[in-house]
């Protein structure tokens, strides 16, 4: 069964835009790519929109639906009323480069700049080891599709664009994390992520964890340990005796 739903898509580049209406028929069962699809090839060939897989895992297809940072492949028009008017943007805490796609390189330089995953030396017979247990908690952060949906959410840089050269926000502080909470690596990227990658800028209000298609629990799993494991360092009285006795020459 179809219905015409009422759409207003955000249409422009840097240079600015507005909100445009259009009306489009709608299939059961079809997510707002689809719909999008359709008005390009009906009524709007020019509209500009980034996807690849329509499956949920490229994270290319992200956008703003209703205000709410979404991906368009996995949100279903029958989560809508059929008179309710649908309302797309592009992603807002990045520039525009056309209609519904922007610019996120961002969020790669942010990427380039995390110290590498650096393993420690192999055994003796050339191999590594260790146990499931000790990595499943940075497992969880492998599911990122890196759609940039928490990054797009997260007010930190959403609302003060002067604060993106001090902070990599959630996605690439989880990154940070992942690496810190792996058995194998050796590198100490605690300073690096108060000192460069913003971490004391995060408030954890969990909107990054909210939005994430994945499911990634952000916030609890990520950001909260790697906040405390950069306390303990810089505060704990017990570690900062421990470092000073390790550093101490006979």
């Amino acid at each position: 069964m179809s219905y015409e739903a009422k759409l207003r898509v955000w249409r422009g580049d840097a240079d600015g835009g507005d909100l445009q209406d259009y009306t489009v028929t709608v299939n059961e069962g079809e997510v707002v790519l689809d719909v999008i699809h359709r008005l390009q090839a009906t009524q709007a060939g020019d509209l500009a929109v980034r996807w690849n897989c329509k499956a949920g895992k490229c994270g290319s297809c992200s956008a703003e639906i209703n205000g709410r940072p979404r991906l368009m492949c996995l949100t279903r028009m029958g989560d809508f009323q059929e008179d309710q008017v649908v309302t797309i943007t592009p992603m807002r805490t990045f520039p525009v480069i056309r209609d519904l796609v922007t610019d996120v390189s961002f969020n790669y330089e942010k990427a380039a700049a995390i110290p590498p995953f650096t393993p420690k030396p192999r055994e003796k017979d050339g191999t590594y080891r260790m146990q499931q247990i000790d990595v499943e908690r940075s497992q969880e952060f492998r599911k990122c599709i890196e759609c940039f949906l928490c990054q797009d959410t997260c007010h930190v840089i959403r609302d003060h664009e002067d604060n993106m050269p001090a902070f990599s926000g959630p996605r690439f502080l989880m990154r940070i994390a992942e690496l810190d909470m792996h058995p194998l690596d050796t590198v100490d990227r605690k300073e690096f992520a108060q000192e460069q990658a913003g971490l004391g800028m995060c408030n954890i209000t969990k909107c990054c964890t909210e939005v994430c298609p994945e499911g990634i629990h952000i916030t609890d799993n990520a950001l909260i340990p790697l906040k405390e494991r950069v306390v303990d360092k810089k505060y704990d009285p017990l570690t900062w005796l421990g470092n000073t006795i390790r550093r101490r020459t006979p």
